[in-house]
């Protein structure tokens, strides 16, 4: 369970999150922000987040990959986050063409 507040600072939306973020709440939470601002406004805070599973890592890491800011994280959450992201590029270099970069033969 989460709830959220909501605080503006210099035309900026600061959304303070408080409790548990899993995965079955993620869709919950963006619709909490979604219309709410430009993601480039948006910072989310995670003083009062006490506890996240594998999705809402995913989430955050999307969240902080389209230009959310996340504040006052715990440093597991940091950890796993760009654990998440190292996943993420690798998955993608696993799928890039193996023929881009090989050269023409003469």
């Amino acid at each position: 369970m989460w709830k959220v507040r909501r605080v503006e600072d210099q035309g900026r939306l600061i959304l303070k999150l408080i409790g548990r973020l899993e995965g079955n709440q993620l869709a919950e939470l963006e619709d909490a922000f979604g219309s709410e601002t430009a993601v480039q406004n948006l910072i989310l805070d995670l003083t009062d987040v006490r506890l996240v599973d594998q999705e809402a890592v995913r989430f955050l890491a999307d969240c902080e990959a389209r230009g959310v800011e996340l504040r006052n994280y715990p440093a597991y959450i940091r950890e796993w986050i760009d654990a998440e992201k190292a996943s993420q590029e690798s998955t993608l270099n696993q799928h890039e063409d193996p023929r881009a970069d090989r050269q023409a033969a003469p």
